[in-house]
């Protein structure tokens, strides 16, 4: 294993570290706790949204606290939940009188400590509602929509409920967006090779060198079929087939498309994909209104891809295209 470590057990609280040294206009954090992330400058009357997860999936999920998205998050471990106490003190830090929001992926772990901090915060009086993200169509199957997980795809119900916020949109009129903007999200990942985890000091899993796995999860759960590695076209073909099989494109509709690395996979073959998948919506006479290519959430150094697509309708379209501005993400108006 190389990594830029000093004590494996000491990975995420030194790089929360790293991030309020290096950012320390944007965020900090509270109760005494790295792991408690918030935004520096809060909007007093404004809904606050909150999200927590475990770490390795930078920028996911604290990567998105800032202005127009987040409003803080609650840190884990390398892929492990954060505490119910933990996401109770962010609660507590971002809730500005309107009450706030929870928008996490849909994990075990994850689900029952957030509705513990959310009885936690009831206790002070403030009301917090929920949205669970999953986009992940790999993880189950139509009318099972409640078993799926959460990944890249949940970046657009941020980014959709940040800006309702900004706007001065009530918690209730806030989750509206953000459950809308869920339910019109669709994500399908692949896998190229495993990942290691600081504390554990091994691969988390096994891949051959000429093989991938689609529909694999950004933890290393199993997905939908391994075979040989195939050329980058068939590859997003194979991802968009199940995606556009649930929801049909046709002209005149219009959608955000979202290109995600893994950790490991170079910007260039990122592009690579795009380029396959631009066509394959433009075929169904569909318009990209806005595409983004990069790394959005990562699974450590695991080299693979995932591609998100967000339907849209005039409201997601106005939110998607507001401003919004994090240590890990800047967008001018579209």
């Amino acid at each position: 294993m190389k990594k830029f470590l000093n004590q494996a057990e000491d990975f995420v609280d030194e790089m929360l570290d790293g991030i309020y040294t290096a950012h320390p206009k944007q965020v900090t954090y509270v109760a005494d706790d790295r792991r408690c992330l918030v935004v520096k400058n809060r909007v007093a009357g404004k809904v606050g949204i909150a999200t927590g997860g475990g770490s390795g999936h930078l920028p996911l999920f604290l990567g998105y606290v800032g202005t127009g998205l987040l409003d803080g998050c609650a840190v884990g471990g390398v892929f492990q939940s954060p505490s119910a106490d933990q996401m109770y003190e962010v609660t507590k830090a971002i809730d500005q009188g309107a009450g706030v929001l929870y928008i996490y992926g849909n994990y075990t772990g994850d689900i029952l400590n957030f509705d513990m901090a959310t009885e936690m915060a009831e206790v002070d009086d403030i009301k917090v509602l929920s949205v669970v993200g999953n986009d992940d169509v790999a993880s189950a199957v139509v009318g099972q929509e409640h078993k799926r997980r959460g990944v890249a795809g949940i970046f657009f119900v941020y980014k959709a409920a940040g800006a309702a916020a900004a706007e001065g949109m009530s918690l209730d009129e806030v989750k509206r967006v953000a459950e809308k903007a869920r339910a019109n999200t669709r994500t399908m990942g692949v896998a190229l090779s495993p990942c290691i985890v600081p504390e554990v000091g091994r691969a988390t899993f096994s891949i051959g060198e000429s093989e991938m796995e689609i529909g694999m999860g950004i933890h290393g759960e199993p997905g939908i079929r391994r075979g040989p590695l195939l050329p980058a076209d068939a590859v997003v073909e194979e991802m968009m087939k199940p995606i556009l099989a649930e929801r049909p494109l046709a002209k005149g509709d219009e959608v955000v498309v979202l290109v995600n690395g893994l950790g490991a996979t170079p910007k260039e073959e990122l592009y690579i994909l795009y380029r396959k998948l631009a066509a394959i919506v433009e075929a169904t006479g569909a318009t990209i209104y806005h595409s983004y290519v990069g790394e959005f959430a990562t699974a450590m150094e695991m080299a693979g891809a995932s591609i998100s697509i967000l339907f849209l309708d005039d409201e997601l379209k106005r939110l998607v295209a507001a401003p919004a501005e994090s240590p890990f993400f800047i967008q001018n108006q579209l």
